[in-house]
């Protein structure tokens, strides 16, 4: 059985055991953790649930860390006027380890 589900604005494929990062949450490490954003459900059997079926349905994990993911170089430049810019950027985001998905 796995679902997708929504956070942070971004959906994720997951399934009981996996381990998910998403952005950043307030939350510690080692706390549990609820995603009720689900948006469809797949079984064991074949059977798809979505829409207004999964209205029900929970993704509960456990957050294992919070960290920062690798830099992101941008650079911007115009061409014949002695324009450079290089600027980083790294994400914030919470490692989290999925349990099960309940009803």
């Amino acid at each position: 059985m796995h679902a997708i589900l929504q956070a942070g604005g971004k959906q994720f494929r997951v399934a009981p055991g996996d381990v998910i990062r998403v952005p950043k949450l307030n939350v510690a490490v080692g706390s549990n953790v609820e995603f009720s954003g689900v948006l469809a459900v797949f079984g064991d059997g074949g059977e798809v649930l979505a829409g207004p079926e999964t209205a029900g349905y929970k993704v509960k994990g456990t957050i294992t860390a919070n960290g920062r993911g690798k830099k992101v170089l941008v650079f911007k430049f115009k061409r014949k006027k002695q324009y450079k810019r290089t600027i980083g950027h790294r994400q914030d985001y919470t490692e989290v380890r999925v349990g099960e998905i309940v009803a």
